[in-house]
């Protein structure tokens, strides 16, 4: 790349003839197919090879679900269905696309602490499970069950009294909006014993994005140790134990791939406890940005190369409206560059350093600061790798009221 620093996540994609290529299709000819810039495209042969990664790694008695809040597209979602054992949704308009795939809605999960009673109507009549956020969830639940005259699938949803150490987003430990406290939860199985649901077991998730498998492995044996302890205090015997996921991606420069080998050791020495425990309990866990975030790019194209007092600003199509994350918007506190490249010219030199900025009135729509990117030209294909999880969908659309961004799975 003629000195020009590479990301790992760039090496995922073939170049040819200083073109990268998306899912075999050269950059260039995937913008002419999509009709327009900007654009998501999603390599599906890089999903199917991830999911087979993470499962060579894992014990095979383990469940591997996708949380499709990473990455809803519902072309998408119908791909991962046929490779995953279970789907896990936060919305009654994600439960939709998941069970439009076809998928055993008894395999599909639903999660969030403000579920609407039509959702929970919803719910189930569709036979998913619902993991239950607090007390008033559950006995809305029962009445709904008893409308409808079918017994509710639901898991509890646990806060546990600890986190996912160096994790980006923390879901557990401490005061949390998300699920039943650890100490307030055997009161709440013998109520739902009491109401007569049908008890589906146990969900524990304590953060996401972390890189460091060490404190993955401490949240696992500590989510596995408690749900153990919580179910003596079941109705009925678990059917499942979802002890969520925390698998990190890398995005920024020093960073370095998550090394899955000391998680799955580590799982499948519990795995044999955990069956003898809970003979009838299935132990599964739940990635969303692991399995999609490295199959994914954006795409914009440049409309003009302006040179302000000595610095260059490659002006796009695209930007924070359709990829908040990148922007630095979605939960930096010191902004950083995603890894991203002139996709058109993948041989070119390196010009200096230039900035990729969007269309948006606001200094904060910025995609590239100061990068080593190689010459640009109006015309040219602007790359942000990376980008396969908690892009579009994650995205002020409508800020300004430019076009929405496109997306294609090849």
């Amino acid at each position: 790349m003629n000195g020009k620093p590479v990301h790992a996540a760039q090496s995922l994609f073939p170049v040819a003839g200083g073109c990268l290529q998306v899912g075999g299709i050269p950059l260039t000819r995937l913008a002419q197919r999509v009709g327009s810039t900007p654009f998501y495209a999603y390599d599906r042969a890089l999903l199917s090879a991830r999911v087979a990664q993470v499962r060579t790694h894992l014990p095979p008695g383990l469940a591997l679900h996708y949380s499709m809040k990473a990455n809803p597209m519902p072309a998408l979602v119908q791909h991962m269905a046929g490779l995953v054992d279970g789907i896990d949704v936060a919305s009654a308009g994600e439960m939709k696309v998941a069970l439009d795939t076809g998928i055993d809605p008894a395999r599909i999960s639903f999660a969030g602490p403000g579920k609407r009673d039509a959702e929970l109507v919803q719910s189930v009549a569709a036979g998913v499970v619902l993991n239950v956020e607090s007390e008033h969830e559950l006995e809305a639940l029962a009445r709904i069950g008893d409308t409808l005259g079918l017994a509710p699938r639901v898991a509890l949803r646990v806060n546990p009294d600890f986190e996912l150490k160096g994790s980006g987003m923390r879901m557990g430990g401490g005061a949390k909006p998300f699920g039943i406290d650890a100490e307030a939860v055997p009161a709440l199985l013998a109520r739902v014993g009491a109401l007569g649901l049908d008890f589906e077991g146990l969900h524990i998730f304590s953060g996401s994005q972390s890189l460091k498998a060490s404190a993955i492995v401490e949240a696992q044996a500590n989510t596995i140790e408690l749900g153990l302890r919580l179910a003596q205090y079941a109705p009925t015997p678990l059917r499942r134990l979802n002890i969520g996921g925390g698998f990190g991606i890398p995005y920024f420069p020093g960073e370095a791939a998550l090394d899955l080998g000391p998680i799955g050791e580590h799982l499948a020495a519990w795995l044999p406890k955990f069956e003898a425990a809970l003979p009838r309990a299935q132990l599964a866990i739940e990635l969303g940005r692991y399995l999609v975030g490295e199959a994914g790019v954006y795409v914009a194209r440049v409309i003009d190369r302006k040179v302000s007092r000595g610095q260059v600003f490659l002006v796009t199509d695209g930007g924070l409206h359709h990829h908040l994350a990148a922007s630095g918007n979605f939960g930096q506190v010191i902004r950083k560059n995603y890894p991203v490249a002139i996709g058109n010219r993948m041989d070119a030199g390196d010009a200096g350093p230039a900035s990729v900025v969007g269309p948006l009135c606001t200094p904060l729509d910025i995609l590239a600061d100061q990068m080593p990117l190689g010459h640009a030209e109006p015309g040219d294909l602007v790359v942000v790798f990376q980008s396969g999880a908690y892009g579009r969908s994650a995205s002020p659309a409508a800020f300004l009221g430019h076009p929405e961004a496109a997306e294609v799975l090849v």
